[in-house]
């Protein structure tokens, strides 16, 4: 059959086995796969060692070589004993919960053809529509070239969990990942993280407490002044699309009429609605990967210190060296000293490829519109693989609350995701 008839093929597939695929999906949104690196189960605790013990079972069951690397990794052959020439990679740890979600987050809802619960969009969701692209490709009986399929445990927390992998063993020439946006994510924006704190005494507010991780914009903030406890409530957002969230941090320090230098520094600094860090002498843009981010992401007081947290994505044409220059002088000009702070350099790789013109194709084939390839903010599980791309999982037009309550994705999003990454493995990969 062509590839237009291959595609139709794929559809009805998906089509007929849509519940169980469904029912697969919400196995791995039931396990809490938090990572957690104090754990004492090695190395990031029990919950995402079952999620790659889960991720493990399904490669065998599609008849895949697989190997397990120390539960920091799985992955599994499709042709045993030949070199891959392709990678397919996704994560199935995810970022913490809040208790503000309408849905339980570690059960898969489906409400009015929207599907709800922690890792739907990043990356279970995706990680079950490439299970599943395997197993339509299994069934069809395509004449395949080795790819290889690869599931990691800790990617929300500086994956490390590839670090450790790529000692054992190398990627395959082609790696993409349903970790970022279609059409292509072909550019992605350097990253700066950092915190910081400061000695913290106010006659009036004893506390406060907002953020639970650097890469999501806050959607509460409590303080507690004079005997009472104000509640700021904002909506989250993933930290590299703070426009699409709105922060109950900078939304407090907005309307602080106090004396404390600190938090009247901070509230010059980050100035409510303000997503680009003109206030701290950046607002920087590219013609390629377009405008910066700059979030106010972590404020809470311990043990006597007022602790912050920070998150940058910057353009393409700057470097992590000058963004993390500018960022410390700012913050340890209003007193504060910094803790930490790390990064990555901006990743690119040429649209003209061979691989990212497959994939493009691929795209067309599928949704039947004109693809193109995109910059983000948002580093996906490649950011640091040479010649490697994002495939999916989401639209760029689409906000699916990615690292923020209620995350989702439309059952519609779902299907084309098993289309693409079936399409994509067979274009790439199929004998001639």
């Amino acid at each position: 059959m062509d590839k237009i008839q291959l595609a139709a093929a794929f559809a009805e597939y998906f089509d007929e086995h849509i519940n169980e695929i469904l029912a697969d999906l919400g196995e791995i949104i039931a396990i809490n796969s938090i990572a957690d690196e104090n754990s004492a189960v090695r190395p990031f605790g029990e919950g995402s060692a079952k999620a790659l013990a889960w991720g493990e079972e399904k490669l065998k069951a599609l008849g895949m070589t697989t190997r397990n690397f120390d539960n920091y990794a799985v992955r599994g052959d499709y042709c045993d004993g030949e070199e891959p020439v392709l990678g397919v990679l996704a994560h199935l740890d995810t970022v913490p919960v809040s208790s503000n979600w309408s849905y339980p987050p570690f059960e898969l809802t489906n409400k009015d053809g929207v599907l709800y619960g922690r890792g739907t969009i990043d990356d279970k969701g995706p990680a079950t529509a490439v299970l599943w692209a395997v197993k339509a490709i299994r069934e069809m009986g395509l004449p395949m070239k080795n790819f290889r399929v690869i599931f990691g445990g800790n990617e929300e927390n500086g994956c490390t969990d590839m670090e450790y992998y790529e000692k054992c063993e190398s990627f395959p020439p082609m790696v993409f990942t349903p970790d970022g946006s279609f059409p292509v994510l072909n550019c992605e924006k350097g990253l700066v993280h950092m915190t910081f704190s400061a000695p913290f005494e106010d006659g009036e507010i004893t506390s406060i407490k907002a953020g639970m991780a650097l890469n999501a914009i806050p959607d509460h903030c409590i303080v507690c002044a004079g005997g009472e406890e104000v509640r700021y409530s904002g909506k989250s957002a993933h930290g590299s699309r703070p426009e699409n969230g709105d922060n109950a941090v900078t939304k407090f320090l907005s309307g602080y009429e106090g004396n404390n230098a600190l938090l009247l520094g901070l509230k010059k600094l980050f100035p409510h609605g303000e997503f680009d860090g003109t206030a701290c002498g950046m607002g920087f843009e590219d013609s390629i990967s377009g405008r910066m981010t700059c979030a106010l992401t972590l404020l809470n007081t311990d043990s006597g210190r007022l602790c912050g947290g920070i998150d940058i994505r910057f353009p393409i044409d700057r470097s992590y060296a000058e963004i993390s220059g500018i960022i410390k002088d700012a913050v340890t000009g209003i007193g504060f000293t910094v803790d930490n702070c790390e990064g990555m350099e901006p990743h690119y790789v040429d649209e003209n490829s061979d691989f990212v013109q497959a994939l493009l194709r691929v795209y067309e084939r599928v949704k039947g519109e004109k693809g193109c390839c995109i910059a983000e903010g948002g580093i996906t599980y490649v950011h640091n693989t040479p010649g490697a791309v994002a495939f999916g999982a989401e639209f760029p037009w689409e906000n699916n609350n990615m690292h923020g309550d209620d995350e989702h994705i439309s059952l519609e999003t779902f299907r084309l995701n098993l289309n693409m990454y079936a399409n994509a493995i067979a274009e790439l990969c199929m004998k001639e």
